[in-house]
């Protein structure tokens, strides 16, 4: 089945039976009654420029509004609203031009009496003066034993008794902003929904939601905006929350039917033989954790479905070796293999690394970087000529290799090192690269070679059932041996020179360490930020710290021949001291680096700093590595992460603790990188509905695998607008 991307947009939807509607789904907010064009362009900051936009904006919390009552009943818990008579008011400047001005008043009603105060509020003295009746709502407060309000909205009423009494109810609270307020926001959804709520089209049939004990969407949405009572919001949130998590779950179980169904890739030799010729290739033995992932690797390129995995592993657990015993099943058969690193210091660290791993062997090694030769020079097409015809074995490189001149003879396997914007795009982009007269099978499939994804960011359970829910999951644990576990210590800037002075004693027993930084230089810093930067940093540590030794400085502004040659001496030690930025984060290796420095480290993710950390501990020598943490935390946020990374080795639950305190949102960078975010459904706390929607998915695709029948179609055509391309459901080759 070939999926087209069909008219139905993400929900909430204008259905084409409301398509006389004055106002619809898809109608800019400008022409909602209450919204000119500036409330429009404030709206528009909080990115909300439609009416479905407007609808989807879910409150954060909610406030309880008690039903109005008497001065006398007034307690401090929730939102009461009172009125009476204006007894009495003043205005209080300032005292000698500092502090807050007040403006206060005394309500009473009924012999009752109320004090209230606004502040920096002025312009209130025009406005409520004595004999006034007006009706205020805030948050009552007792002031020695007696009630006050602080800054209450109020209204004037024309008599004490003009206006009927507000009833008891539920307040959403909405991400706002300082000139578009939570109850503005609030009132012109309530304006919007009466209007629009007919046409909100739910992809799922009244029976299956009965079947779960959930609203249709239309309800969902009134429910969580105007609940009519407490227990409304989590109901309707809860069937919000399913749908998107049943969207994506569809979305994964239909990629891979795709994949099992349409593709097919090849099956590639491998016994006893194979696997010992293979191993006999690799400088060290493999560790029983990267045995049994081999195994499962070796066992999904023996089969015709295109293998689709995630290799998870720690920094330094050893994924480089495991990458090269399969593309040396690909070489064993024959044919050709690749392995695309996301810049060119990781590939040139790659290629280095397994040229260092294959010495001596008949396999035919070849690099490609946009830096490494000019496209149309001669070296360019001699390299391109020999991949074409089969003169390469493995092919190393960056985003390079999906080039249009590029072309394989025969592409068994694609292994992708720390590249989480790998997605169909790319898959096809591959796919493309082999004889083009081979491109589909007799039997209709499209060819297509296994595909390989490495990862040392661990990457929590609940996450990879969501954007990485496609891939099978092989993880190596523990750490090969003779690598030694890396202390962590979180010290203050005051404490730097001390650190500097300790290191200078490690050195001097011929040790080397990396210095971190966040920036390169200081143009552009505003004077308050104050941060310390590569270049000025390696002037200082030369000249304070490493008299007699050499300090170099690597940033991502060098060319690559220029990194590679400050590579080269820090690698054989003569340089003693590399400053950095983040270009080292990953692939790096110099096992006679022992000692990791990472300033400002309260600006750096907590992945981030786990991957830097990972870039010491690498040799055999038996030394004790180590990473100071030079931090000057200013928020709990950034505190956690120090605490966490000084707490455990273990990447996997700095990840779950990363994940905690970002959010799906944000986990990976997400939002970057075209994985579909939840908007409302939180992981981990939704695993629950997670869990459900998984199994309602998979039973969904068993029974109708094209989503065909007529109680699926508009199912089928939300998924497909919604997740079609982020998800590869449209195949684009």
């Amino acid at each position: 089945m070939r999926y087209d991307a069909a008219s139905m947009s993400d929900q909430p939807h204008a259905s084409e039976a409301s398509a006389d509607a004055t106002l619809k789904l898809t109608s800019p907010l400008s022409e909602l009654p209450g919204v000119g064009k500036r409330r429009a362009q404030i709206l528009r900051r909080l990115e909300l420029e439609t009416l479905a936009d407007l609808i989807r904006h879910l409150p954060m919390r909610y406030e309880k509004e008690l039903a109005e009552g008497d001065i006398d009943q007034l307690s401090t818990e929730g939102i009461a609203s009172v009125r009476g008579v204006i007894a009495a008011s003043r205005f209080v400047p300032a005292y000698g031009g500092r502090g807050k001005s007040r403006f206060e008043a005394t309500l009473v009603n009924q012999g009752q009496r109320l004090s209230l105060t606004w502040f920096n509020a002025g312009y209130l003295q025009d406005k409520i003066h004595p004999g006034l009746p007006i009706r205020v709502q805030g948050q009552v407060k007792l002031f020695q034993g007696y009630p006050q309000m602080i800054n209450p909205k109020w209204e004037a009423l024309e008599a004490l008794e003009a206006a009927p009494a507000r009833e008891e109810a539920l307040r959403p609270v909405y991400p706002a902003a300082e000139d578009m307020p939570s109850t503005m926001i609030h009132k012109l959804i309530a304006e919007a929904l009466p209007k629009v709520l007919d046409q909100l089209v739910d992809p799922l049939p009244a029976d299956y939601l009965r079947e779960r004990e959930m609203p249709s969407l239309a309800d969902a949405y009134r429910m969580v905006h105007l609940p009519a009572h407490e227990d409304e919001p989590a109901f309707g949130r809860r069937r919000l929350k399913y749908n998107e998590l049943l969207l994506l779950q569809m979305g994964i179980v239909l990629k891979r039917h795709y994949n099992q169904t349409r593709l097919i890739a090849p099956k590639l030799k491998w016994n006893e033989a194979v696997d010992q010729h293979i191993r006999q290739r690799l400088p060290f033995a493999l560790t029983e954790s990267q045995l049994h992932v081999t195994r499962q690797i070796a066992a999904d390129l023996q089969r015709d479905e295109p293998m689709n995995r995630l290799l998870q592993g720690d920094v330094g657990a050893g994924k480089t070796a495991v990458a090269v015993y399969a593309l040396l099943m690909a070489v064993a058969d024959r044919r050709q293999g690749a392995l695309m690193a996301p810049t060119e210091i990781l590939a040139e660290q790659h290629f280095q690394s397994i040229s260092r791993m294959l010495a001596g062997a008949n396999v035919r090694l070849a690099l490609m970087t946009s830096g490494q030769s000019k496209p149309g020079s001669a070296q360019r097409k001699a390299l391109l000529d020999q991949i074409a015809q089969g003169q390469v074995d493995i092919v190393v490189g960056t985003q390079a290799l999906l080039g249009e001149a590029v072309q394989f003879k025969d592409l068994a396997l694609v292994v992708v090192d720390e590249q989480h914007r790998f997605g169909v795009a790319q898959r096809a982009a591959f796919r493309e690269k082999n004889d083009p007269s081979q491109a589909e099978h007799h039997d209709g499939r499209l060819r297509s070679p296994h595909y390989l994804v490495m990862t040392a960011t661990p990457i929590p359970r609940t996450l990879s059932l969501t954007i990485f829910g496609d891939l099978d999951v092989s993880i190596i644990t523990g750490l090969p041996p003779g690598r030694q576990p890396i202390i962590t210590r979180v010290v203050g800037p005051e404490k730097s020179d001390d650190v500097y002075r300790y290191i200078t004693g490690r050195v001097a027993q011929g040790e080397q360490a990396y210095v971190v930084l966040p920036t390169i230089d200081e143009s552009g810093q505003e004077q308050a930020v104050q941060l310390k930067s590569v270049l000025a940093h390696e002037k200082l540590l030369q000249d304070k710290f490493f008299q007699g030794y050499k300090v170099e400085a690597i940033h991502g502004r060098l060319k690559p021949a220029d990194r590679d040659a400050i590579m080269n001496r820090f690698r054989s030690n003569q340089t003693q001291v590399l400053v950095a930025t983040t270009i080292i984060e990953v692939g790096v290796d110099v096992p006679n680096a022992t000692i990791m420095v990472i300033e400002h480290a309260e600006r750096f993710g907590l992945a981030q700093l786990h991957q830097l950390r990972g870039r010491v501990g690498r040799g055999d020598h038996g030394r004790k590595s180590l990473c100071v943490l030079i931090g000057d935390p200013t928020s709990e946020e950034s505190a956690k992460r120090l605490e966490a990374m000084a707490a455990t080795r273990d990447g996997f639950k700095i990840a779950e603790v990363d994940l905690e305190i970002r959010g799906m949102g944000e986990f990976f960078g997400t939002r970057q990188h075209g994985a579909a975010p939840l908007r409302v459904a939180r992981i981990p706390e939704d695993m629950d509905l997670l869990q459900m929607a998984k199994r309602d998915a998979e039973a969904l695709v068993a029974r109708d695998a094209e989503l065909a029948l007529p109680e699926h179609a508009r199912l089928r055509r939300v998924l497909l607008q919604q997740y079609g391309q982020s998800l590869g459901l449209v195949d684009v080759g």
